[in-house]
């Protein structure tokens, strides 16, 4: 099985070619330039050093939300163009999820968080338990747009150690040190952001579920409403 994996949820562009356990290829940059101006260039790439045939591709994985508005448009337009043209089903992958199968095998609790901005982060809580000669990755608290306080209570509860990471880490690392009562270690550099080759892997295990839609069906899961949503509700009830 091989899929092609998009992730333009956050601050990092990424694109991989995942062939049944193998990583044939991954380009991941984080830098100042817009999803719009790189994700396809990187996909262009991969294809020439590959020699691939895209319609050789069974599924196109994309990180599905939640993330940056714009960089979810931008990955799922790409991967609705992709799917529609080349008559694939897109294996939507919730994008904490992704982040979390970063961390695969770790015995302590997974937490990544996401800069939701207002004060706010896009986390989730994961584990991993080891069965049948491998890890299954188990969702203790499924994706969310909270305060970070109020994920951290949650894991205190927990009384298990924790590994964060995603782009909200530099962001909430000094409230970390005041509000968290468990041990925890942030991920380091060469893991602690979004991957396509992740979004790939996790998502070759939701295609052999039958977690799949058309390119038709495919939509972002956005969590909240957009800022410009907020302002004209916000308008809207002060009139």
């Amino acid at each position: 099985m091989k899929l092609l994996a998009l992730d333009s949820s956050g601050l990092v562009a990424s694109v991989a070619l995942v062939e049944d356990d193998n990583l044939i290829a991954e380009y991941t940059i984080q830098y100042k330039k817009t999803h719009s101006q790189t994700l396809l260039p990187m996909l262009d790439e991969i294809k020439k050093m590959v020699e691939l045939d895209l319609s050789t591709v069974d599924a196109i994985a994309v990180a599905a939300g939640p993330g940056s508005f714009t960089g979810l448009r931008i990955g799922s337009a790409t991967a609705k163009g992709l799917a529609l043209a080349l008559e694939k089903p897109i294996v939507p992958v919730p994008t904490v999820d992704g982040l979390a199968y970063q961390m695969y095998g770790t015995d302590a609790l997974v937490c990544p968080i996401m800069d939701a901005r207002r004060s706010q982060v896009y986390t989730g809580i994961y584990e991993f338990v080891y069965e049948n000669n491998s890890y299954d990755m188990r969702v203790i608290c499924q994706q969310c747009a909270v305060a970070f306080d109020e994920i951290a209570e949650q894991l205190n509860g927990l009384g298990r150690k924790v590994v964060f990471l995603g782009d909200g880490v530099p962001v909430f690392r000094e409230r970390m040190s005041e509000v968290m009562k468990v041990p925890y270690t942030l991920a380091p550099a060469h893991c602690n952001r979004q991957s396509a080759a992740c979004i790939g892997a996790l998502g070759s295990i939701l295609y052999a579920q039958g977690k799949i839609e058309s390119g038709v069906e495919h939509a972002p899961e956005y969590l909240r409403l957009s800022q410009a949503e907020r302002e004209r509700a916000e308008a809207q009830q002060k009139e």
